[in-house]
């Protein structure tokens, strides 16, 4: 028996975490670091009646350096509306200090695409924290270039689109894929996905799209890294969840996670540890995102608490 999106709905259970998520707001900046960021900041939202219930900030360094912050807010004695509150936000306290900044309702659930091929660890891992709860988002479709996970997709309630890709329609297969995303889409998972996608297409999400790498990058890019690794005779095997840009598997660091091993592991086991190490990876790396903790600052990422 298959349950609709709608029954699959009812079945997350609602934790106090989640209720508490309906009036949570977020605040997320980065600037150049000064005296007197924090305070304003503060200043401001409780002159606004905003009760702070979380904090976390990094600086590159206290002289001339780069200012990170995340804090999470209680809305619901504010006397203004949040698109007001942004308004008044640029005007008293990010204009001071040059801030790049977003206030986001941590209630709205945004909406997440996961592009997959034939290996289904990565996308069930996903599948099944959203249905726990987990994942704060709406897993709009799933779309892939083989037609072999439709059944795993199909039994989450979730759309399935099956796009096939060869080099005499990659750029068709791009904008069928594209038409499918167009208001659909927040945030793009690529769960295995084995296809490069074009600067084009990756230019339409910046910083909205992650990949899992398997591989400890920078470590053995490309093809079949763990047989590269086995040659190598390493100690150690990983993988990396990253943002895409169009130079491939070279964009901005999100998480990585590794796993000791030895010159008895053969490389089916390493196969085995691997997509054990991709799937935890990834959901970390998607869960961060959609809570807002991953700032990006040239080719690197800051991690907020």
């Amino acid at each position: 028996m298959r349950l609709s999106e709608h029954a699959l709905e009812n079945t997350r259970p609602k934790n106090a975490s989640l209720q508490r998520m309906e009036t949570t707001a977020r605040l997320t900046l980065t600037c150049p670091d000064s005296a007197g960021i924090i305070a304003a900041v503060a200043g401001f939202l409780h002159a606004h009646n905003a009760n702070i219930t979380a904090l976390d900030s990094h600086s590159t360094d206290p002289e001339g350096g780069r200012f990170f912050l995340r804090l999470e807010f209680q809305t619901p004695h504010l006397d203004l509306s949040l698109p007001s509150l942004d308004a008044a936000f640029q005007a008293v306290v990010a204009s001071r200090f040059e801030m790049a900044w977003k206030i986001s309702d941590a209630a709205h659930r945004r909406k997440m695409a996961i592009f997959v091929s034939k290996y289904d660890h990565a996308l069930l891992e996903l599948l099944w924290r959203w249905r726990r709860g987990e994942l704060p988002a709406e897993i709009s479709m799933v779309v892939s270039n083989h037609d072999d996970l439709r059944e795993a997709a199909v039994d989450f309630g979730i759309p399935y689109h099956h796009i096939p890709v060869d080099p005499s329609r990659r750029d068709a297969a791009e904008a069928e894929a594209l038409d499918r995303l167009e208001g659909a889409a927040d945030l793009i998972v690529l769960a295995r996905y084995m296809q490069i996608l074009s600067p084009a297409f990756v230019a339409r999400y910046p910083n909205q799209i992650i990949n899992i790498h398997h591989s400890f990058l920078p470590a053995f890019v490309g093809a079949d890294p763990y047989q590269q690794a086995h040659r190598r005779g390493v100690k150690l095997i990983g993988a990396t969840a990253h943002y895409v840009t169009e130079d491939l598997d070279q964009g901005p660091i999100i998480e990585q996670d590794v796993s000791r091993v030895s010159h008895r592991h053969p490389v089916h086991d390493l196969k085995r540890l691997g997509r054990d190490l991709e799937r935890q990876v990834l959901a970390r790396a998607v869960k961060w995102h959609l809570e807002d903790r991953v700032i990006v600052l040239d080719n690197k990422t800051v991690i907020l608490g």
